[in-house]
């Protein structure tokens, strides 16, 4: 039940007035922000499951044709009706949450921990139908990647799904429907693992790994689990270890088979740039033939442009990298400038880190003055939720083959 004057019953009856569909009207919503809106945040708008906070009032007021006044009063009455029913303590744990994701760099997000704790539970026992329907299409909308978010804010958007993951995997559920809920589990894990990768939190992001590869044999989806093996072997590979990273996604690779996935061609292409950074070169171009061929037989979701997929774009970033660290500058420079073509805006993390795959170059090449100042650059323009995890690792990574002051440069950036 829904407070009669509140803003979930102000949204929606003036939408149907005015005929639109809920995705007309985010497209509305994304015109006055003048970048991507999520759906979602309609449909919870409007069923009352979340309450705008004040951000986001002058786009409704625009595309809604409210006026801000009649927006705060609708709010206000929401929140009464809320803090009567008892509602109010779960958004404000919410926010709490939200503002703890954006200023705790490294440390443990609040409830991370215990969703990941509450799934591994679940995991272990007897599981239960839940919105099933609701959680698949959760990991879709999740796995599309940051679409120019920051990883705590896409972190701190995942949170009430995990809660209701957590809840799902601890019912009791038909066979058939476990085996899929146990499969999204996986996915939605594997992709806070992803997250929690590119944060830094190295350890984090293996537990969560671990948590996705449980979940995704219990599915019995090998394609799930081989996807979950080849991002776990991302975490060694970007942050010094590539002969661990070599093992997973050799393990990864046995795990996809022979028929082309995406999950294969990103074994594969994780194998050949840890090889590559293990110095087996021939076993690294041995790798690169074996993505190469698989990305030339990918169609539909095995290409598509998400974490799930392998689109010719991430194809190219890998490439970059493995070419990098063979020594390969001209293949690499290819490469970046192929990824550059594909890449559209904002990809803040993919271009940064195609920056420094050059600026690496320039360093094989000889010019460490180049190297450093174009890594500098490149810090410098960096927003501050970035600068954590493996942008800066792999900063860090081409500080320490630098000699001289190009080297001192580059530390002074890494220390702003």
């Amino acid at each position: 039940m829904m407070c009669p004057d509140g803003i979930a019953v102000l949204l929606r009856a003036r939408r149907e007035a005015t005929g639109r569909t809920r995705e007309a009207q985010s497209k509305r919503i994304g015109d006055a922000l003048g970048a991507v809106f999520d759906l979602e945040n309609i449909k919870r708008w409007e069923t009352g499951r979340r309450i705008p906070t004040p951000v986001w009032y002058p786009a409704i007021s625009t595309a809604y044709g409210i006026s801000l006044d009649a927006i705060r009063t609708a709010v206000a009455a929401s929140r009464r009706w809320r803090r009567e029913y008892g509602q109010e303590s779960a958004d404000v744990e919410r926010r709490r949450f939200m503002s703890a994701a954006t200023a705790a760099g490294l440390a443990v997000l609040p409830g991370i921990a215990q969703a990941r704790e509450n799934i591994e539970a679940g995991l272990g026992g007897a599981s239960s139908e839940a919105d099933l329907a609701y959680l698949q299409a959760a990991f879709e909308r999740h796995r599309g990647g940051y679409n120019g978010r920051s990883p705590d804010t896409v972190l701190a958007e995942m949170h009430t799904d995990l809660d209701l993951l957590a809840q799902a995997m601890r019912r009791p559920h038909p066979a058939a429907d476990r085996a899929e809920l146990a499969r999204t589990a996986a996915g939605i894990a594997g992709l806070v693992a992803i997250v929690q990768h590119d944060r830094g939190d190295q350890a984090d992001a293996f537990r969560w790994f671990a948590t996705a590869e449980r979940a995704g044999r219990e599915s019995g989806d090998r394609r799930m689990t081989a996807w979950v093996l080849a991002r776990q072997a991302m975490v060694p590979l970007n942050y010094g270890a590539p002969e661990a990273a070599a093992r997973i996604a050799a393990q990864a690779r046995r795990e996809a088979g022979e028929n082309p996935t995406g999950a294969g061609a990103l074994a594969a292409a994780v194998a050949a740039r840890a090889l590559a950074a293990s110095g087996n070169t021939k076993a690294a171009h041995a790798a690169i033939n074996d993505v190469k061929s698989l990305a030339e037989r990918l169609d539909g979701a095995e290409s598509a442009d998400t974490w799930f997929g392998y689109p010719e774009q991430k194809h190219r970033v890998h490439l970059s990298q493995a070419y990098t660290l063979l020594g390969d500058t001209q293949a690499a420079y290819r490469e970046q400038d192929i990824t550059l073509e594909l890449t559209g805006s904002p990809s803040v993390m993919t271009r940064a880190l195609i920056a420094v795959d050059t600026a690496t170059c320039l360093r094989v090449d000889g010019d460490h003055t180049a190297a450093a100042t174009m890594a500098v650059g490149v810090w410098e323009r960096l927003p501050a939720p970035y600068r954590q995890g493996l942008v800066r690792s792999r900063a860090q990574a081409l500080q320490r083959q630098l000699t001289g002051r190009a080297h001192d440069l580059l530390g002074e950036a890494l220390q702003t």
